[in-house]
């Protein structure tokens, strides 16, 4: 379904798009924010994996009627 889809001349594309939209002043800060916001988030889920693995898991208890 996405075979393709970021090819060079699109790529290309989508560059001059957004260069056209915010303009050349704007791109920098924009690309640094987009950077900003992946570190964060790669960060977070680091973060939440070890305190998952760190963490005991709770037992699990059995809450079927006895016969």
């Amino acid at each position: 379904m996405f075979e393709g889809l970021f090819q060079p001349m699109h790529l290309l594309v989508i560059f001059f798009i957004a260069l056209l939209v915010f303009g050349p002043k704007k791109l920098p800060e924009l690309g640094k924010g987009i950077g900003e916001g992946i570190r964060a988030l790669k960060e977070g889920m680091k973060d939440t994996t070890s305190e998952q693995a760190k963490s005991p898991s709770p037992e699990v208890k059995n809450t079927e009627p006895k016969s």
